[in-house]
């Protein structure tokens, strides 16, 4: 595909964004916490965040992977889109990814929360490491003397009440747990270049053989549906909130298309 230069619009996404990580990484700011995502039912949850989380990045490959993807698909569909039409575009789709995550992150969280709680009344070894399994593999390896000294000591009130804290603690940190990154408004900007320029043909790192973009969006499609109804603990990808970045812009280009108004 032929390369444009970055544009207006892309070059102050750029700037936000490397601005912001350097201001978290080098001043020493924790903007993750500040602006990040929180549950919507979390004691820092701010409505601000489902905005401000766009432009925060946990680490530099979090924001390098953004921002190549902004910087190689962006300047095509802002030359395509115009200036106003391209920022509400990344805001919305941005947000509409967010709404989603939101809404899954509630439904996922509130069955955690109910075994939490029935874990309080019935408190045991198998329960308890049941719980542990929601959680990345980590937590379960870290915990793995307790468990085995619990399964010893099953009717000891000390384990008992030393293992309800540690479900408290995991279901609080989960549910305080920030989301960060404008991935949600990129895979709208690539599924828009995929839906306005389907066959384009693409160079990937991880691919041998040139792909039409119009065939990359529908591998990554599936496989972020298939990635999110997995749901695998140990994954720390919010893969909903990319189909939610998939989805809005679908139906944004359509609605464009369909008046001509692109």
């Amino acid at each position: 595909m032929q390369m444009y230069r970055a544009t207006p619009i892309v070059q102050q996404l750029l700037l936000i964004n490397v601005v912001l990580f350097l201001v978290h990484s080098l001043l020493g700011l924790n903007l993750v916490d500040s602006l990040g995502l929180r549950y919507i039912l979390s004691d820092y949850f701010r409505p601000y965040q489902f905005f401000t989380h766009l432009f925060v990045h946990a680490n530099l490959g979090h924001l390098g992977g953004n921002m190549l993807a902004l910087l190689t698909f962006g300047p095509m569909l802002e030359q395509t889109l115009h200036a106003k039409k391209f920022i509400m575009f990344y805001v919305i789709t941005g947000l509409g990814a967010a709404a989603l995550y939101a809404s899954i992150q509630y439904f996922e969280m509130s069955r955690l929360e109910a075994l939490y709680y029935a874990y309080l009344v019935q408190p045991n070894p198998t329960s308890f490491v049941a719980y542990l399994r929601h959680f990345h593999h980590g937590t379960y390896n870290a915990f793995s003397p307790f468990i085995a000294s619990f399964f010893e000591h099953s009717d000891d009130l000390v384990y008992i009440a030393k293992s309800k804290e540690i479900v408290g603690q995991l279901y609080t940190l989960k549910a305080n747990m920030p989301t960060v990154g404008a991935s949600g408004s990129v895979f709208g900007i690539f599924t828009a270049f995929a839906m306005l320029f389907p066959n384009t043909v693409l160079f990937l790192f991880f691919v041998p053989f040139p792909i039409k973009a119009k065939y990359v969006i529908a591998v990554y499609s599936a496989y972020e549906l298939f990635a999110g109804i997995k749901n695998n603990p140990a994954d720390n990808v919010a893969h909903f909130a990319h189909l939610g970045g998939i989805v809005f812009a679908y139906l944004f280009i359509r609605w464009w298309k369909q008046r001509n108004a692109y």
